[in-house]
């Protein structure tokens, strides 16, 4: 049975001494918008649930290539693969439906039936057309995912602090001469609390399956979000989901409007917050502590 009933959540995260997402185009800088305010990606956050997904026993398709498990080397060879996928006939077109192909993907990858996903593969090529079984036209399967994040915001504009960082170390050198030193620079937000939000729509939940159990991996996922997510860029410990808003409506078409819901919290720079009951009077979210 799909999911029963709307839900509306929210997190607030602190930032310390970390770069929370880096933006390649500006020199890896931490993302920030033009007035100030840190940002972190939806699609980024996305990358951090799948890790946990993957780290909890779940099935992912979309894996990155430093944390995947299986060796496939491209999303294609997952979907196509008879092991960790769907075989290859799924994704040819005169041998399978998109609409069955579709289902298959979402009941075998979390992922899948809550986020969505498009597979668009080429065509196969170097093979007669008169082949049947070769599909030289290709396959494209949009699949609409019921839960939606937003990006995170700061709740106040954030200070960036760059160093400059040099290798003095040879990487290559027979050892005869001194290289020069190798100069590059690293940023960091030295402080900052950060909030997202999101829903989950049960209308689109019935097309792929995504049922409450699902909506409770994911809500025991949220409050780890940054476990075993160390790098040079956040050291251990220095992002921290702190509180996780979790609201579930009474009915699929949901009491309120998910702008109402997420418009009752108010987080203050200090990280504290607040809840206005009377903006939705009846619905009150669990709260969860961070972990």
């Amino acid at each position: 049975m799909s999911l029963q009933h709307k839900i509306d959540f929210a997190v607030i995260l602190t930032v310390d001494h970390a770069n929370p997402n880096g933006d390649p185009l500006n020199d890896n800088r931490p993302r920030i918008d033009y007035d100030g305010y840190g940002e972190i990606s939806d699609v980024c956050l996305k990358r951090k649930i799948r890790d946990r997904l993957m780290e909890s026993g779940q099935s992912v398709f979309v894996q990155s290539d430093d944390r995947k498990l299986d060796g496939m080397v491209s999303l294609r060879e997952r979907a196509e693969s008879e092991q960790f996928g769907l075989g290859k006939e799924a994704f040819n077109s005169k041998k399978s439906k998109k609409e069955e192909t579709a289902q298959k993907a979402c009941a075998k990858w979390f992922d899948v039936r809550a986020f969505g996903q498009l597979f668009a593969f080429s065509g196969a090529k170097g093979k007669s057309k008169k082949d049947d079984d070769a599909d030289t036209s290709g396959v494209s399967i949009a699949i609409r995912g019921p839960v939606s994040i937003q990006s995170a915001f700061s709740v106040e504009p954030v200070s960036v602090t760059s160093i400059q960082i040099t290798k003095s170390a040879s990487g290559e050198s027979d050892g005869s001469k001194k290289n020069s030193d190798t100069m590059g620079m690293k940023h960091r937000v030295d402080r900052g609390v950060y909030v997202f939000k999101g829903s989950i729509n049960p209308q689109l939940a019935e097309r792929t399956g995504f049922d409450d159990a699902d909506a409770e991996i994911l809500k025991g996922i949220l409050p780890k979000l940054f476990e075993n997510d160390a790098s040079s860029a956040r050291p251990e410990g220095s992002m921290v989901v702190r509180q996780v808003f979790w609201w579930k409506h009474n009915c699929k078409a949901g009491q309120y409007s998910s702008a109402k819901v997420h418009g009752s919290l108010t987080v203050n720079p200090d990280g504290s917050y607040s809840l206005n009951a009377d903006a939705t009077p009846g619905l009150s979210p669990e709260v969860i502590e961070g972990f």
